[in-house]
This record gives structure tokens, C-alpha cells and sequence, in this order.
């Protein structure tokens, strides 16, 4: 069934990003505002059978993946019944989590039945800087749930790395000698500006640079196939001997080379917002519509409105910075 959700600008949408909470584990300074943030009380956040009842009717309407974020989804208490709710719903191709992996190792076990595909976040790789970038001692729990996810026999997993010049973006090509054994996507991404987050253009490593920086011990060789990239990727080939790299890398370039012509998602926030787009403050209320009985097709109704509204293309980064958006924690990862 081809996609009912296509806006003004004729983008099919078949992936949802599902925010299921705004707590996390981590202090992760991309991520979340140092000050002046405002937990949503229980009461406020969506309950999973909520949850599920917004998924089916998205799933009717044409999303065929749908990713679980936070937050840390795992925090949220109770989690694998959502997870198992969702998997069951009819014509929902793939159930995806995104998370720090903190508690994955041993929530794993439970969950490999019916997660697809895992994103797991990693910026460094050095202890004292992990410490620093999150506020948390914990870089050995995040590799040993990397390692754990890979031992259950996912071809799949990503490591998304956050780079911000100054910081970490003198392991970019750590991060690609992490690929030389491993079936996985190490996923590069451009810092962002969101409130809070102290972000500057000093502080971007754009792709151009990251891939000049890579390509002094690898030859990059692009991928193409999909229909709507986001990432763009690349296999790695070692110039020393010309041996390929198990896994691959990718870059999302938000800021120096945009997607916005190929996007296909939305984002639910764990509130009960759809956000038509990450980089605009438009949001629309699913909560009060589920609870004052809103019909199947009232929520239907919701995601129209917000594919009429969303933008061509997200503002530049000084507009971004100008504008009083959400936190990054409070959108959903």
C-alpha cells in the first residue's frame, strides 16, 4: 500500500520516530540544555496503549518503520510490552530502537524477538572524555551493549557519533578502524543547534572534512540505493593493503548538505506532539485528541494537518539559533 502521509511537496512519509520518554541516563551536552529543563510529569506522557493506538492508525496511513527514541527508551519502565505491542501490528515493517545502551546488555534478551535494527549513540571512545561529554563514568557499560548486540547476531546496528570540532573530531578515524571487523554503520553526524545546546559554527565539523580527514588512511568508496538517504555511506577500503572493511560509515550532514528534499518521516514527542519536521517549532496535539475521545480518524486528521504544514526545507543554522525550539532530549533523539 503506497503512503497516504505525502505533503505539499510530494514527500511519501513511512517512518515514525517515536518518543517514549524525555528522562535519560546521560548528561550528554549536545543533547540536553544545562539548565532551565522542565521534566514532564508521568501523567503527561503518553501511556503505551496510547502509544499503540497512534502506531496502527500511522501504520494505516502508509509508515512502514517505526523507531523508538527518548530520552533513554530503556528508562522508561516497562518498555518491552510496547515494544511487543508494536511489533504485532499489521503492515508495520520494521520496529527500531535508538539508545545509549546502558541498560541493553541486560535488557537484550528480552527484546531480540521483536527489534529489528538498534542505533546505538557513541561520540568517543577515550574514558576521561566520555565522562566528560555525558557527565557519566560509563563508556564500558556502552561498549560491552554494543558488543552484546553484535553477539545476538544483528547485521544491522549503527553507532551514531555526534562530531563537534574541538572535542572529539580527532577519533573520526578511530571510529572508522572500528568497522574493520565489525558488521556495523558507524554514522557521523553534524553537530546541531538546539536550545541549550551551546552550539556555534566553530564548533562543525562539516562532511567535507570529516571525509578529507577519513580518506587520509581509507579510500571511500560512496553507496547509493536508497530512496530517501539520510545518511550518506560510504565502504571503506584501507590504503595501506587495499583490504576492505567489514562494516561501513556514514555522514549526516544536516547542516552543510541537507536532506530535506528526501525526507520521509515525523516525530511523535513522548507528550503527545507530532513535529512535522526536527528543525521547526510547529507541533500538533495528538494527547487532547486521544483524550477527549477522539476518533481513529480524528488522529488521522493530526498527521494531515501536519504534512500541510511542513516546511520545504528546515531554516539555517543562525535562524535555528535564533528561535526558541526544544531541547534536543525533549524532541526525541
Amino acid at each position: 500500500m503506497a503512503s497516504q502521509l505525502v505533503d505539499r511537496f510530494g514527500r511519501h512519509h513511512t517512518y515514525l520516530r517515536i518518543s517514549v520518554t524525555d528522562r535519560c541516563n546521560l548528561r550528554c551536552l549536545y543533547c540536553m540544555p544545562r539548565e532551565h529543563i522542565i521534566w514532564k510529569r508521568r501523567e503527561e506522557l503518553l501511556t503505551f496503549e496510547e502509544v499503540e493506538r497512534v502506531a496502527t492508525v500511522a501504520v494505516r496511513l502508509g509508515i512502514r518503520k517505526i523507531r523508538l527514541t527518548g530520552g533513554e527508551p530503556f528508562v522508561r519502565a516497562g518498555i518491552e510490552s510496547l515494544i511487543l505491542q508494536l511489533k504485532k501490528i499489521s503492515g508495520l515493517e520494521t520496529l527500531a530502537v535508538t539508545t545509549n545502551a546502558l541498560l541493553l546488555k541486560e535488557r537484550l534478551s528480552a527484546v531480540r524477538p521483536f527489534i529489528d535494527a538498534f542505533n546505538i549513540s557513541l561520540d568517543t571512545f577515550r574514558e576521561d572524555r566520555f565522562k566528560e561529554l555525558t557527565g557519566r563514568d560509563k563508556l564500558r557499560e556502552v561498549l560491552d551493549g554494543i558488543e552484546a548486540v553484535l553477539e545476538a547476531g544483528y547485521e544491522n546496528l549503527k553507532i551514531n557519533a555526534v562530531v563537534m570540532k574541538g572535542i572529539n573530531d580527532d577519533e573520526l578515524v578511530d571510529f572508522a578502524r572500528f568497522t574493520e571487523k565489525r558488521p556495523v554503520t558507524v554514522r557521523f553526524i553534524e553537530f546541531m543547534p538546539f536550545a541549550g545546546n551551546e552550539w556555534s559554527n566553530g564548533k562543525l565539523v562539516s562532511m567535507a572534512t570529516m571525509m578529507e580527514e577519513i580518506g587520509k588512511e581509507y579510500r571511500l568508496e560512496s553507496i547509493s540505493g536508497e530512496i530517501s538517504p539520510i545518511s550518506r555511506d560510504f565502504r571503506l577500503v584501507r590504503k595501506s593493503d587495499g583490504r576492505p572493511n567489514r562494516g561501513k560509515i556514514g555522514v549526516i550532514a544536516s547542516m552543510s548538505a541537507p536532506f530535506c528534499e528526501s525526507c520521509s518521516r515525523l516525530r511523535l514527542t513522548a507528550e503527545g506532539k507530532i513535529m512535522p519536521c526536527l528543525h521547526s517549532p510547529l507541533e500538533f496535539d495528538l494527547r487532547e485528541v486521544l483524550r477527549l475521545g477522539g476518533t481513529n480518524d480524528d488522529i488521522a486528521d493530526i498527521f494531515f494537518q501536519a504534512l500541510e504544514a511542513k516546511p520545504e526545507e528546515h531554516p539555517s543554522a543562525d535562524e535555528l539559533m535564533a528561535q526558541a525550539g526544544r531541547g534536543m532530549i525533549q524532541i526525541g533523539g
